[in-house]
């Protein structure tokens, strides 16, 4: 063998080397050690989904999901992880220590991170909302009943801290909010009270007021008085509410691409996202006398104003 084939041998060799001690040091990382790692309570389709199409999305990256149970305490994480929390046991596991890597957590509405943080925060986790932006849903009232001037809005014990943010998005608009508490929703009274005195309802994202119990005699209410529900949700709305913005897969996996770019130290303490679509619903705007609500149009010009200073 000549010196050249010697050579080349030899070089061909320790790269080999070295690739089986990577494969090697690779193989002995732990589970959890992922530079972005996901994790939930319970590893289910749809969570398969959203890992399988986030990898898909930042083919650079390493990503992981790992279930909840299987992993350390948070100060025992790879500093470099990034993590992402799909679930409300995640951020309670997470909130027992206060290092750990830096972290996302996905939703999660503003009553539950209220109920679990109050009004602090914590140093190394940013809360991406999961229920629509009230300024957002003001303005959505605003392009679809142009003529609607007062706001009612039933709130409970646990979603009255809303409201002061809530009066302020809307004396920017010149409209009014009629609050209204109901700590009974087996009593019909408070119901029918703000009807009386109300434009359009919107409704807060607080499953102790809306959910399935619920959703029959305030649906009734709406229709009976024909006063048009918008909100809280998408879910809501194809239960017969009027209209809502929401952010579906596609924008969270947009949030999180733009996110997933920047260090960690320039993430917000929160944040809602700024990619969103509208959903109507047809046969309601027809029960009561309303246009159809142009789902893509009042989109883009909702989208076109939050981008204006």
């Amino acid at each position: 063998m000549g010196d050249s084939s010697r050579m080349t041998f030899c070089f061909i060799y320790s790269l080999c080397r070295r690739a089986a001690l990577l494969a090697c040091l690779l193989l002995a990382q732990p589970a959890w050690s992922a530079d972005i790692l996901l994790t939930a309570a319970e590893d289910g389709v749809g969570v398969q989904t959203f890992t399988r199409a986030l990898a898909q999305q930042r083919p650079a990256d390493r990503i992981t999901f790992t279930p909840l149970k299987d992993l350390p305490p948070p100060n025992r994480l790879p500093a470099n992880t990034r993590l992402i929390l799909l679930d409300l046991p995640g951020l309670d596991w997470r909130l027992q220590d206060a290092q750990g890597p830096p972290t996302l957590v996905l939703r999660i509405s503003r009553l539950q991170a209220h109920q679990r943080l109050g009004s602090t925060q914590h140093a190394r986790i940013s809360l991406l909302w999961s229920d629509p932006p009230l300024e957002r849903q003001l303005h959505l009232i605003a392009a679809i009943l142009p003529q609607a001037r007062r706001i009612g809005v039933l709130y409970g014990a646990e979603s009255e801290f809303l409201l002061p943010e809530l009066r302020q998005h809307a004396t920017a608009l010149g409209l009014e909010i009629v609050p209204q508490r109901w700590d009974n929703t087996n009593d019909s009274r408070p119901l029918q009270s703000l009807f009386r005195s109300s434009d359009v309802l919107l409704g807060l994202d607080d499953p102790q007021l809306y959910n399935p119990k619920t959703a029959k005699n305030l649906l009734l209410s709406s229709y009976s008085q024909q006063l048009p529900l918008v909100g809280p949700n998408a879910g809501f709305v194809r239960a017969g509410s009027l209209a809502s913005t929401y952010s579906d897969q596609a924008d969270w996996l947009a949030v999180l691409d733009d996110l997933l770019d920047h260090p960690p130290a320039n993430w917000p303490r929160t944040l809602y996202p700024e990619h969103f679509k509208v959903v109507g619903n047809p046969q309601v705007a027809r029960s009561l006398g309303i246009e159809q609500v142009d789902e893509a149009g009042v989109a883009a010009r909702l989208a076109e104003g939050e981008k204006r200073p």
